[in-house]
């Protein structure tokens, strides 16, 4: 699995930089075209995870994915989601920190492709720049990609969703499509070594907009935490893999509470 591992990231990474270059000439093309780079960017890296470490990729919940602009909140647990979306939604947004956009070609490309940037000092201003930007873009049936927590966290960490979800539910008045995931699993958001298994990405029912902010802030936290924790026991049973002092706590946490239960 070490070497696995160390072709996984040179392919990764030459890929990358080759599909960078090959697109330069969609800087005078239509966003479309970028877009497509962008999805050919998550088939060829999800085929190298498959045919290179061994971890297949599963969508489950297709038909949970409403029509139109929407909010997508996920958990974030590597650089994983951040391609591999691009494989379910059909025209995803993110937000980034601004001085992502200086970065030659990357940078450059997230802006063609109409990605938000943001300053994130500026606090309350920043959740109103996202949502200003965000609502004409969900108006054209594009889906706004949000990692409620704000930055990766690693399997079996505490929960700790951020405000600016709820912020940008009341503000954009659309449905919310909750993520599950645990990637981290299969690829350590800090670390070298990637995971053989099977990565579920589950897809749940979206949460109509309407909600009072506190019963919206709770209904998303719980159905995304709990899928998770679901998808952490049936990882561990399924592919055994490696697990941190964090995930093996939330183990036998769930396995503590399930033969409680039982009893």
């Amino acid at each position: 699995m070490v070497i696995r591992s160390a072709l996984f990231n040179i392919l990764f990474y030459l890929s990358l930089i080759l599909l960078l270059i090959c697109a330069i000439p969609c800087f005078v093309l239509p966003r479309g075209a970028i877009l497509w780079f962008a999805r050919l960017w998550a088939r060829i890296s999800s085929a190298l995870l498959r045919f290179v470490v061994g971890t297949r990729i599963e969508i489950r919940g297709g038909e949970n994915i409403p029509e139109g602009g929407f909010i997508v909140a996920g958990k974030h647990q590597s650089l994983w989601e951040t391609f591999a979306l691009f494989l379910v939604f059909r025209d995803p947004v993110f937000v980034f920190k601004r001085q992502l956009g200086q970065i030659p070609f990357f940078g450059w490309y997230m802006l063609k492709l109409g990605m938000i940037a943001i300053d994130r000092k500026r606090g309350k201003s920043a959740l109103n720049q996202i949502s200003d930007a965000a609502g004409p873009l969900i108006a054209e049936g594009r889906q706004l990609m949000i990692f409620p927590e704000g930055t990766r966290k690693a399997v079996g960490a505490p929960p700790d969703y951020k405000y600016g979800v709820v912020h940008l539910y009341n503000k954009l008045d659309c449905p919310v499509v909750p993520v599950s995931h645990i990637s981290g699993l299969y690829w350590p958001r800090r670390g070298f070594m990637r995971n053989p298994g099977t990565l579920v990405l589950q897809i749940l029912p979206p949460i109509e907009p309407g909600l009072d902010p506190k019963v919206f802030a709770e209904r998303l936290q719980t159905v995304i935490e709990d899928t998770s924790n679901a998808l952490l026991v049936e990882a561990v049973a399924r592919d055994h893999p490696p697990l941190t002092d964090l995930a093996r706590a939330r183990l036998d946490s769930l396995n503590g509470t399930a033969s409680a239960a039982a009893q």
